[in-house]
């Protein structure tokens, strides 16, 4: 009988790249790869390369646990997804990290901004504006697990110390500042001032290579020597950090290795965080096909690129596994230690609680501390790991801080190209709107931003 070239795996919903109307789509395993097949019946058939590892994508499957959602929803479902954001009852998953964006403006015009910021672009957020964002999120989630603070630039703001001044006084358990890091490299009073919001406080920091070429590509400024002194600052401060790396295939996915390498030795870095180029904002025009990385990607190329990591230390985030990686370890005196290894996959599933937090979790705690212990006593002061996202476990162990934990974050963030309702119902990363509605970052940059509402209500009058 004649066969197909690939094996059917899947069904899913995806969207049209030019038009964003919803419409079918296949998963399947071609060559040792995973595409995905989809058909408009107005723009025709396309074909995107969602996974390089099949073994990996299939085991995906493995980490996804029952759904946590947040205590209040924002929108009613009537089209469903991805055009009724807001949240809708639909959604499943609450937000581990969310995200305001104080103001439009930037000192930089990064050709890969997705907010289209620029020095001149849009405005800064009023005060009352921000709080009202913030008092939304809290009323979402009670708790938050995090807030980043972004923009634009979010340090421009004229009252971004009042903004912080007011998040801290609300129930938010860890603060992110999302920063390119001129203002941290040119003012070190600005970055003490910032080191007063610790603890519990962290700067998310650019820091996308190590080379002037791919610096002008993706941020149009050399900023190697801004990056330089950002970092000699923070580590001077000892502010927690993390660097974020925006890649592209070919630019700068042969640094993966060398920014990890480079972080472990930083005393303020506490993670890399690796977030493949999403196709919105100035990337409209972006090749999918030549310079697009999956994560499956990256993940291959921290194995290859390193010497510290083996493939069961780089694992599915249970809250959204399609779309999250981590990887834990331990700095120990020049001594790295992978850590998620020795983490039991039903243990990060077990929804005995809303969050999975190995400190609030006794029996998980325990597990983790005998892996470590010397039979010294703990000192709670010291040794309470923070978590940076609810579903990222954190561990206890003797004579042992914050400071002592590494983090590798794969983020990958989907476009129209290989868009799975699937995963977007699970996206865990979201933004509030100017209307107060929380949004996926995903839908948030395909729809919902001011420049792109005419697209959404193209697509929802077709709908009708």
């Amino acid at each position: 009988m004649p066969t197909r070239k690939y094996t059917y795996y899947d069904f899913t919903l995806s969207l049209c790249p030019e038009c964003l109307q919803r419409i079918d789509a296949k998963i399947v395993f071609e060559d040792g790869k995973v595409y995905m097949l989809k058909r408009c019946p107005e723009h025709g058939a396309s074909k995107v390369l969602i996974a390089d590892d099949i073994e990996y994508y299939k085991n995906i499957r493995n980490y996804n646990k029952p759904s946590e959602t947040p205590f209040k929803f924002n929108t009613k479902t009537h089209y469903g997804c991805p055009y009724d954001c807001g949240l809708c009852p639909d959604h499943e998953q609450h937000s581990c990290l969310t995200i305001i964006e104080i103001t439009d403006r930037c000192n930089l015009t990064c050709p890969t901004c997705y907010a289209s910021s620029s020095p001149t672009h849009g405005r800064h957020r009023t005060l009352e504006e921000v709080k009202s964002m913030l008092d939304t999120i809290v009323a979402n989630e009670k708790e938050p697990d995090v807030v980043q603070i972004s923009g634009g630039e979010p340090t421009l703001h004229p009252q971004f110390f009042e903004i912080l001044d007011y998040a801290k006084t609300l129930p938010i358990k860890h603060i992110m500042v999302n920063t390119n890091g001129l203002l941290i490299a040119k003012d070190f009073e600005f970055a003490q001032r910032l080191k007063t919001y610790s603890p519990d406080f962290e700067i998310y920091l650019q820091f996308d290579s190590f080379k002037e070429e791919a610096l002008m590509t993706l941020r149009g400024a050399n900023l190697i020597t801004i990056r330089e002194k950002a970092i000699e600052n923070l580590n001077t401060l000892n502010l927690s950090t993390t660097l974020v790396v925006t890649l592209q295939k070919g630019l700068n996915d042969d640094e993966i290795g060398k920014t990890i390498e480079y972080a472990l030795h930083q005393k303020c870095v506490r993670g890399v965080t690796f977030q493949p180029t999403q196709i919105a904002g100035r990337n409209l025009h972006f090749n999918h096909e030549s310079n697009r990385i999956t994560l499956t990607e990256v993940r291959r190329k921290i194995l290859e690129q390193t010497d510290i990591f083996t493939p069961d230390d780089l694992i599915p985030v249970p809250c959204n596994p399609d779309a999250l990686v981590m990887g834990y370890v331990l700095k120990l005196e020049g001594n790295h230690i992978p850590l998620t290894r020795y983490i039991n996959p039903a243990d990060l599933l077990d929804n005995s609680k809303n969050t999975i937090v190995y400190e609030q979790d006794e029996a998980l705690h325990q597990k983790m501390f005998e892996i470590f212990s010397t039979g010294t006593s703990t000192d709670k002061a010291s040794g309470h790991l923070h978590n940076l996202l609810c579903c990222l476990p954190s561990v206890d162990a003797p004579n042992l801080g914050y400071e002592n934990l590494f983090r590798i974050i794969i983020m990958q963030f989907i476009d129209a190209y290989n868009f799975d309702v699937r995963a977007i119902k699970k996206s865990c990363v979201h933004i509030v709107n100017k209307d107060n509605k929380i949004i996926p970052f995903e839908t948030m940059n395909l729809f919902y931003r001011d420049e792109k509402r005419e697209y959404l209500d193209n697509v929802l009058s077709k709908q009708s």
